[in-house]
C-alpha cells in the first residue's frame, strides 16, 4: 500500500469516529445538513457525516419543570398581591419546539406570567386568595393552545403561592385591628345597655312589689280598723281592754329605747282609751 492509501484510510477512520453519535435515553438530537433541518436522532448509536452534517440542538424528552418567579399582580379592586407558579411541560414535536420559537422555555415562562396576571386581574382580592383551583384550571387552559403551536404539551400547572404584598398585609392587619376595636366598643356598649335595662327592670319590679306591699298593708289596716270598730260596737269593754293593753306595750317599748329618756303616761289611762274608741 502506498503512503496515500494510508492517509486516505486514516482520514476515513477519523471521519467515522468523529461522525459517531451516541444519543442518551431521554434525549433527541436535531441534526442539520448544510444549515437545513436534516432529521432527528433518537436514543442509541448513530453515524453522521461530520463534514456536512452537525448536531444543532439537543432536546430532552422528559417532563420539563418551569419555575415561574414571583410577581406582583393587581386585582380588580386594586389590591396588590404576590403570586408565583410552576408548570410541567413536555416537548412532543421537536422540530416545532426548536424552529417555531427562539427559546421555548423562556417563552412558556413569560406566557404563564402574563396569563396569571390576566386571570387574577379579573378577580377581587378575596376571590384571588380563595380560588387557587380555579386559577390553576384557567391558567392551564390559557397556555395550552399556544404551547401546542410550539410543539409542547402542558402536563399540569400549580400555583405555588398567592398572598397579599407586604404593604397590603400591613393594611389588612390595621383594618383587622380596627374591626376588633370596633367590635369591642360595640360589645361594651351593649353590655352597658343591658346593665341599664336590667337595673331599670329591677327598680320597676321593686317599686311594683313595694306598691303591692303597701296595698296589702293598707287593706290589712282597713280590715283591722273595721274589725275594731265592729268590736267596739258589740263589746265596748273588750275593745277598751285590747287597746289599753297595746297602748301599754307600746309605751314599754318606747321607754326601753336608748333615745327615750322620759315617758309621760296619762293620768286617766282607762279614760284615754275610752276616748280613743268613743267610750263615755
Amino acid at each position: 500500500m502506498t503512503e496515500f492509501s494510508f492517509v486516505l484510510i486514516f482520514l476515513v477512520i477519523v471521519a467515522i469516529v468523529k461522525g459517531v453519535r451516541i444519543v442518551p435515553q431521554g434525549e433527541e438530537w436535531v441534526v442539520e445538513r448544510l444549515g437545513k433541518f436534516a432529521g432527528i436522532l433518537t436514543p442509541g448509536l448513530h453515524v453522521i457525516n461530520p463534514v456536512f452534517t452537525k448536531v444543532s440542538y439537543k432536546v430532552t424528552t422528559k417532563d420539563i419543570i418551569l419555575d415561574v418567579p414571583e410577581q406582583e399582580v393587581i386585582t380588580k379592586d386594586n389590591a396588590v398581591i404576590l403570586a408565583n407558579a410552576i408548570a410541567f411541560i413536555k416537548v412532543t414535536k421537536i422540530e416545532r419546539a426548536v424552529y417555531g420559537i427562539e427559546n421555548f422555555r423562556e417563552a412558556m415562562r413569560n406566557m404563564v406570567q402574563t396569563s396569571l396576571r390576566s386571570i387574577i386581574g379579573g378577580m377581587d382580592l378575596n376571590q384571588a386568595l380563595t380560588s387557587r383551583e380555579r386559577i390553576k384550571t384557567e391558567l392551564k387552559t390559557a397556555i395550552a393552545d399556544e404551547a401546542l403551536d410550539w410543539g409542547l404539551t402542558v402536563k399540569s400547572v400549580e400555583i405555588q403561592d398567592i398572598k397579599p404584598s407586604r404593604n397590603m398585609q400591613d393594611a389588612m392587619e390595621r383594618q383587622a385591628a380596627a374591626e376588633r376595636e370596633r367590635v369591642a366598643v360595640v360589645t361594651e356598649a351593649e353590655g352597658a345597655k343591658q346593665s341599664l335595662i336590667l337595673n331599670a327592670e329591677a327598680r320597676l319590679e321593686a317599686a311594683r312589689r313595694d306598691a303591692e306591699a303597701q296595698l296589702v298593708a293598707a287593706r290589712a289596716s282597713a280590715e283591722a280598723i273595721q274589725f275594731i270598730t265592729e268590736a267596739v260596737k258589740e263589746n265596748n269593754a273588750s275593745a277598751t281592754f285590747l287597746l289599753g293593753d297595746r297602748y301599754i306595750t307600746a309605751m314599754q317599748k318606747i321607754s326601753a329605747s336608748d333615745n327615750s329618756k322620759i315617758v309621760i303616761m296619762p293620768g286617766d289611762l282607762i279614760g284615754a282609751v275610752k276616748n280613743l274608741v268613743g267610750g263615755k
